[in-house]
């Protein structure tokens, strides 16, 4: 025992150096034991920055693609615009692991600045386009230079103690999933605002000219006062200029001790396999995803005739807005609870297995009106939305607990990329279903939009499926109930 006490402060003077900034987080983590809300509240901000601009042009998506005159007829308007969706995730996927190991070798800090910037530039730029191909070209490059989203979920890892990373995963899924709420909600209040406010906004101005441009521009202010704030920000990656012997005791203490550091340090992540099985269970469920969230907008905005809800750009804000606010109840107050007793994994499967009938009932729902109609899908889209934020914040969990710090970025920049190819298909394949399905609106067989929320089931069927053993892998020094 007394070994133990003389050993104790022998390894802390060997972990901390005093200028390496992942060190000066490490031991302020050692003398706070609390939840940081200033740590936290750097998280949501910038994954809310980030996030905002991949699905808020989804409300007003249809009127852009209509606008531009690329369509020959009213159901072809979908097909287009899935093209437009899907260019984002393209980029994404072309340069998602080349800015996470450049997170592992600069540090997380100057790639989530360099992102936020890109969001500032190509995002205002995408509310500018007057054509199809210039909308496609904007997306594409936002998506290709917006690197957070992978660096942030090894940034949110580093920045707590390891019993409080669920807390900072958790955050950045709560944030990653009101982005994708409340961006489509600033997309339908402020998108056409000569229209909506015209005592504001008067006919024949700017606005008119460029009736998109309002909400990429506001999502893009905000982007830059986030962008500056990130000055301030800590860095979390350690820099012990070349010294591995201390690089590896500053990770046996992450870890506890050096015994249980199981993952040597030039590990092939492709053979990793309980990342890999979490990554493509990833995939499959954020192809749902995105495919859903494409599809529930134009499938509100497309006309009764065609199965749809006739909403307008306001409607689907009004809808989204109180599935935003009821996702952060959600995840701030009942969330940890539930998680704790099910696990992760375990909630994820179960909650996933109920949005089967809930996203079949959709057609169903388009027979009501009035209140009655804004009512009942307003509880059917906050249900969807609290269960995609649910299994995408359990497998954020096991991607980030099954790898080692100096490996986290390239893990999320392999998770990223495969996600942003899937996703980079939901879009297109999405608005392309919608399309088809609009036109078989006297088949026999899942007759009009039936069909394209049966095809958005299959895939998200087999998505629980993957979340399942055997094809889950888990770490072996990982306690079974942080997975399960």
């Amino acid at each position: 025992m007394e070994e133990e006490h003389m050993r104790e402060p022998l390894l802390e003077k060997k972990q901390y150096y005093e200028d390496c900034p992942g060190c000066k987080v490490e031991q302020e983590n050692e003398l706070n034991e609390g939840v940081s809300i200033i740590k936290l509240l750097i998280i949501w901000m910038v994954v809310l920055s980030a996030t905002l601009p991949t699905s808020s042009l989804f409300p007003f998506l249809y009127f852009m693609v209509r606008d531009f005159n690329v369509a020959k007829e009213e159901a072809d308007i979908s097909y287009y615009a899935g093209y437009i969706g899907s260019s984002y995730m393209l980029g994404r996927c072309f340069t998602a692991v080349l800015w996470g190991m450049v997170s592992d070798r600069y540090g997380r800090k100057p790639v989530l600045i360099m992102g936020i910037i890109a969001v500032v530039i190509f995002n205002t730029l995408f509310g500018l386009s007057t054509g199809f191909w210039m909308a496609i070209a904007t997306r594409f490059l936002l998506g290709g230079l917006n690197g957070v989203l992978g660096p942030v979920k090894a940034y949110a890892t580093e920045l707590f103690r390891e019993e409080h990373q669920a807390i900072g995963l958790s955050t950045v899924s709560a944030a990653w999933g009101i982005g994708l709420i409340v961006g489509p909600a600033i997309g339908g209040y402020l998108a056409q605002p000569v229209d909506k406010y015209p005592q504001i906004f008067p006919k024949d101005s700017f606005w008119d000219k460029f009736p998109y441009f309002l909400p990429c521009f506001t999502i893009s202010a905000l982007a830059l006062t986030v962008a500056i704030v990130c000055i301030w920000i800590p860095e979390t990656l350690h820099n012990h200029n070349g010294n591995e012997e201390s690089k590896g005791n500053a990770e046996a203490l992450e870890n506890g001790s050096s015994k249980e550091k199981t993952v040597q340090k030039n590990e092939n992540l492709f053979l990793n396999w309980p990342l890999m099985s979490s990554i493509i269970a990833y995939c499959v469920v954020s192809l749902h995803d995105i495919a859903y969230q494409e599809v529930f907008s134009l499938w509100a905005v497309s006309p009764l005739r065609l199965g749809g809800l006739k909403f307008t750009t306001d409607d689907v804000g009004d809808v989204l807005s109180i599935s935003g606010v009821a996702l952060c109840i959600y995840q701030l107050f009942i969330y940890p609870y539930v998680e704790k007793a099910c696990g992760p994994i375990v909630l994820a499967r179960i909650t996933g297995i109920i949005s089967i009938p809930l996203l079949q009932s959709y057609p169903f729902i388009a027979m009501l009106s009035g209140i009655t109609l804004y009512i009942v899908i307003s509880i059917a889209s906050i249900l969807k939305n609290i269960i995609a934020v649910t299994i995408t914040t359990g497998l954020f969990l096991v991607q980030n607990r099954v790898v080692e710090q100096h490996q986290r970025g390239a893990a999320n920049g392999i998770s990223m990329t495969a996600m942003s190819l899937f996703k980079a298909i939901g879009p297109a394949a999405g608005g392309t279903i919608l399309t088809w399905s609009q036109k078989r609106m006297d088949a026999s067989f899942l007759p009009g939009t039936q069909m394209v929320f049966f095809f958005l089931n299959l895939v998200e069927g087999l998505g629980i499926l993957l979340m399942c053993k055997p094809f889950l892998g888990e770490k072996k020094k990982t306690n079974s109930h942080e997975l399960h």
